[in-house]
C-alpha cells in the first residue's frame, strides 16, 4: 500500500497537480541558523537547548561527526553560490574552508582532527566528557589553547574531501581554489606518506583506507584535480592495481541496506568525485559498476541526497526528479529538534520489530544529524527534543537541484 501511495503521488508531480514548496526561503532560512547557532568554532555542532523544541543554548554536542557534516556544508554553499553568486554564499565557504584547515593544524602532525574546541569554552568540558573514547588531545595553536578530539575515521576524510571536490570545481574564487588545494595536499600527503593509515598523535592507529580501493581512489582523483603534478602519478599508479576492485567492497555494502545504513553516505559522495573526474572509459565502466551496486540497493528509499548524486553523474530523468523534490518538500514538515519518534505498532514491521517492510515517508523518519544516512526503514529513534539538527540534509541536495535543474525557483 506504502508504494502504491508513493507512486501516485509521483504521478501527481509528474502531471503537475500538486504544487512544490521547497522554495529558497526554506534554504536561506536554515542556512541563517546554521551561522547563528551551529558554527560556535568554524566547524559543524548542534546546540543543546535548555527546553524541548527550542530556548537558550546550554551546551553543544556532534562533536565527532564535525568534520564530516563541515565538509557537506562547504559543497551545499558551494553548489549555492554557483546557482545564486551570493557574497554570503561566498563568505560561508571561506568560513567552512577556514574551519577545516583548524582540524588539520590543531593536530600538530597533519593529521585531521574530528573536532577543536577552545580550552576555555564553557562547552569544553562536556563535549570531552561524551567524546572520551575518541581520545582528547591538547594543543596550542597562535597562542590559543585548544582541545580536539582523535580517533578520526575515515568517514571524517571522505565527507571532507567530499566539500573540497564539489567546492574546487564550483567556485572560480582564487583564495579559496589555492585555500582547497593546499588543505588536500596536506591531509593527502600525510595519508601516503603513513601508507593510508590514519595515526593519532599518540601513536595508535584509528583506521585504515587499505581496503577500500574506491575511497583511496576518490581521495587521489581530487588530489591530481588540485594538483596533478604531485598526485597524477599516484592516482595512475594506484587505478591501475585498484580500479577493477572498486565494486568489491561496494557490492559487499549494498548485500544489506539496514546495518550501518551510513555507509551508504560514504559510498555515494566518494563515488561523486571518482566518477565525475574520471576520463578513462575502462576505469569509469568499473566505478560505475560499484555505483551500480549501492544505487539499485537504495534506489526505492525515497532519499533526496543520493537522488541527487546520480543526477550529477547520469543526467535528468523525470521519475527519480519528481521524487527528489517531493522529498525535499517532505523534509520541510521535519522538526528541527531531536523528538522522540515510535512508530512500532503502528507501521507494519519485518523481520526486525524496528524496521518497516518499506521505506518510511521522509517527514515521519526519526531525528537524525543527517536523514539521508539513517535506514529509511528505522521505526523509532531520537531524544528528548532539546537537540537541534543544522539541516544540511535540506540545504545540500536543495542547492544541488537547483543547481541541475531539478528545482526551479
Amino acid at each position: 500500500m506504502q508504494h502504491l501511495q508513493v507512486f501516485r503521488f509521483l504521478g501527481l508531480l509528474l502531471l503537475g497537480f500538486l504544487p512544490l514548496e521547497c522554495a529558497e526561503q526554506d534554504a536561506l532560512a536554515i542556512d541563517a541558523t546554521i551561522q547563528a547557532r551551529h558554527m560556535p568554532y568554524g566547524t559543524i555542532l548542534n546546540p543543546i537547548f535548555d527546553v524541548a523544541g527550542g530556548g537558550s543554548i546550554v551546551n553543544y554536542t556532534r562533536c565527532g561527526d564535525s568534520a564530516l557534516w563541515t565538509g557537506h556544508y562547504l559543497a551545499a554553499e558551494a553548489f549555492r553560490y554557483k546557482v545564486t553568486n551570493s557574497p554570503e554564499a561566498l563568505a560561508n565557504m571561506r568560513a567552512a574552508l577556514a574551519g577545516l584547515g583548524l582540524l588539520r593544524e590543531v593536530t600538530g602532525t597533519g593529521v585531521l582532527a574530528r573536532c577543536a574546541i577552545p580550552e576555555d569554552s564553557p562547552y569544553a568540558a562536556a563535549i570531552a566528557s561524551e567524546e572520551a573514547a575518541n581520545g582528547i588531545f591538547h594543543s596550542t595553536l597562535h597562542g590559543k589553547a585548544w582541545m580536539w578530539v582523535g580517533n578520526t575515521s575515515r568517514d571524517q576524510y571522505s565527507g571532507v574531501f567530499f566539500g573540497l571536490g564539489a567546492a574546487y570545481d564550483l567556485t572560480g574564487d582564487k583564495r579559496i581554489r589555492f585555500g582547497i588545494a593546499s588543505l588536500v595536499v596536506r591531509l593527502l600527503g600525510h595519508l601516503l606518506d603513513a601508507g593510508w593509515s590514519v595515526k593519532m598523535p599518540d601513536g595508535s592507529t584509528s583506521t585504515t583506507f587499505l581496503l577500500r580501493p574506491d575511497q583511496q581512489l576518490a581521495l587521489l582523483q581530487i588530489g591530481r584535480r588540485v594538483d596533478a603534478r604531485r598526485f597524477e602519478k599516484a592516482y595512475e599508479q594506484a587505478a591501475a592495481s585498484l580500479a577493477s576492485a572498486v565494486p568489491v567492497p561496494l557490492g559487499f555494502d549494498a548485500l544489506d541496506d539496514h546495518d550501518s545504513y551510513f555507509k551508504f553516505n560514504l559510498d555515494f559522495i566518494n563515488l561523486y568525485n571518482l566518477i565525475r573526474l574520471e576520463e578513462s572509459d575502462a576505469r569509469r565502466l568499473s566505478y560505475e559498476a560499484g555505483f551500480g551496486a549501492v544505487r539499485s540497493t537504495t534506489d526505492n528509499h525515497l532519499n533526496a541526497h543520493f537522488n541527487m548524486i546520480d543526477r550529477a553523474l547520469h543526467g535528468p530523468d523525470a521519475a527519480r526528479d519528481a521524487e527528489t523534490r517531493a522529498d525535499l518538500d517532505a523534509w520541510l514538515k521535519r522538526p528541527r529538534t531531536d523528538g522522540f519518534v515510535d512508530w512500532r505498532g503502528k507501521i507494519a514491521s519485518c523481520g526486525d520489530p524496528n524496521l518497516a517492510c518499506h521505506p518510511i515517508p521522509v517527514e515521519d523518519r526519526p531525528p537524525s544529524d543527517f536523514v539521508w544516512q539513517l535506514s529509511p526503514f528505522q521505526l523509532s529513534g531520537g531524544g528528548k527534543g532539546i537537540i537541534e539538527g543544522a539541516g544540511i540534509d535540506y540545504i545540500l541536495p536543495y542547492w544541488m537541484a537547483r543547481y541541475y535543474g531539478v528545482v526551479q525557483e
